[in-house]
């Protein structure tokens, strides 16, 4: 296998690492994915995380019913308003999850050397000895010398809360196996993960598409993260049951590749998928410890390639109960972004972590430290070769934009859009200085009603590292007959002075459709 080039500029300048780093309104160009939860659900604390530099917030319906997640979202939404921060919204989806249950909800000392019987029957009560999950055909999916991992809801692999099992028996319905760790569980709800099974359940659950019908479509879900993806057909099953739901259609998919299956399909799945999250922690048990960077740097380099958004899970599990994250955590963070993913999700952390602003706080700094070093003229070239040539006109366009604004130090550049796909483009060329992806509402009708298209591509263009959209006075049109649409660009040049990231004398790409042309143009502000 070929080394590739570090990414960072060397040398580093070690004067430059004492330097405090400055403050800035965004804090990050990587987005920073939250799950909303117990700790995390009140208006207050939603308004911090927002402040701290969260940008899509994602409801986990791995537990928790929809009431208590629409009263979470009705907390957002108050946040988002008080706060004037634009957030989306995505929902996890449950999948074909195994799950032992736990109906008196007592904790469950396990033993390391000791037997525990898993079984499919779930009136029985969870004991040191007796586990009932929610799946009839585990006995039937494993083996003698299977390894099965028990853990709490995204679980942190601290061998105090989650367990290792090795099949030692298959009896009828009833599996036993032998406890290779001590451990404690508690709560109602534990993960089951069986290492490299096929478990023969469909990726979208019936319990899944009840809350896409109802929760998902009342509240028009910018987002469906769809758990355990494991083949292409697992996407086109979900987009074609989103299109039966109005607005829904627009909901883009994210494939969350959770196991040796959808790594396997993983190229097919991609050319469906709007975007891929990389679930390292179930991914961690499927595959050998040693071998989930390199799924990552591969995975991150195709969706890269493709201009499709990755997002990677699972980075600093110990800040659910401490303020500071490990040197290894900090570090992974760190290497994510030089990998090139475009959104970091918390889970845990957030969810029922004790510090979650702190959290999303010290993860966008870290961010915020590796995109100053990301070698950003080595990524440029690369994709460039890896398009090819002759490129198409917009993918032409987003690229010479992209090159122009590194040329002349441009302070931002500017896009106007109408379905968020030039600024896509142009976030794919990963440039150095945000990119305001200025989001022109269209007018539709269904002969029923007249509605504006605008928000969701806002929306969706926060889990796309650098891109930061605004949603432009529907009255403008996103193309210009003139060679100047002045007023449509000072309030986008407002909006940056009053983020901060346009000053007077700075340079500023422009890029827009003038009649059927695309044009990039260069402006110097005045004082």
């Amino acid at each position: 296998m070929q080394s590739s080039p570090l990414l960072l500029e060397e040398p580093i300048r070690m004067a430059s690492i004492l330097e405090p780093s400055k403050p800035c309104f965004f804090p990050a160009m990587t987005k920073i994915v939250g799950t909303l939860g117990p700790k995390s659900r009140s208006v207050d604390v939603i308004s911090q995380c927002l402040e701290a530099g969260m940008s899509v917030a994602r409801f986990d319906f791995s537990w928790g019913d929809p009431e208590y997640h629409q009263e979470t979202l009705e907390n957002l939404k108050a946040a988002i308003k008080s706060t004037k921060k634009l957030c989306a919204v995505m929902l996890d989806t449950v999948g074909p999850e195994l799950q032992v249950v736990n109906k008196t909800e007592h904790p469950v000392s396990l033993q390391a050397d000791t037997l525990v019987v898993l079984t499919p029957d779930q009136d029985k009560e969870a004991t040191s000895n007796l586990l009932p999950v929610n799946f009839n055909g585990l006995s039937k999916a494993v083996k003698k010398g299977d390894t099965i991992f028990i853990g709490q809801y995204l679980f942190t692999g601290s061998e105090t809360t989650s367990v290792w099992l090795e099949v030692k028996d298959v009896d009828g319905d009833d599996v036993t196996c032998v406890i290779k760790n001590s451990a404690t569980l508690a709560g109602s709800l534990y993960t089951l993960h069986v290492s490299q099974i096929r478990i023969d359940l469909p990726t979208l659950t019936d319990k899944d598409k009840e809350v896409i019908s109802t929760w998902g479509l009342q509240n028009n879900i910018d987002f469906l993260s769809l758990s355990y993806t494991r083949h292409a057909e697992d996407v086109r099953h979900a987009r074609e049951f989103l299109s039966k739901f109005g607005d829904l259609k627009q909901t883009q998919i994210f494939a969350k590749i959770e196991n040796i299956e959808g790594l396997t399909h993983f190229d097919e799945i991609l050319r469906e998928a709007d975007g891929i999250i990389l679930s390292r922690g179930n991914l961690g048990i499927d595959l050998p410890p040693e071998k989930v960077f390199l799924f990552q740097k591969a995975a991150i380099y195709k969706c890269n390639m493709a201009g499709k958004p990755a997002v990677v899970t699972r980075v600093v599990d110990t800040m659910t109960d401490n303020l500071r994250p490990t040197r290894a955590e900090a570090t992974d963070v760190a290497n994510a972004v030089l990998d090139g993913s475009d959104a970091i999700v918390l889970g845990a952390e957030t969810l029922r972590g004790l510090y979650p602003v702190e959290t999303i706080s010290t993860v966008g700094k870290i961010c915020s430290e590796a995109e100053k070093v990301y070698n950003q003229d080595l990524y440029f070239k690369k994709t460039v070769r890896y398009v090819g040539e002759p490129m198409s006109h917009m993918e032409s366009i987003a690229s010479s934009a992209v090159r122009a604004a590194i040329k002349v130090k441009a302070s931002v550049i500017i896009c106007f859009t109408s379905s968020g796909r030039a600024a896509r483009l142009i976030a794919k060329y990963r440039p150095t200085m945000p990119v305001i992806s200025v989001v022109i509402p269209q007018l539709k009708t269904n002969q029923l009603r007249w509605t504006f298209t605008g928000g969701f591509q806002a929306r969706q263009s926060l889990i796309i590292r650098g891109l930061f959209p605004m949603l432009a006075d529907p009255r403008h049109p996103a193309e210009s007959k003139s060679a100047t649409n002045e007023s449509i660009l000072k309030v986008a040049l407002d909006h940056g002075k009053a983020c901060g990231i346009v000053k007077p004398h700075d340079r500023i790409v422009v890029c827009q459709k003038v009649g059927d042309s695309s044009v990039v143009k260069i402006i110097e502000l005045e004082d």
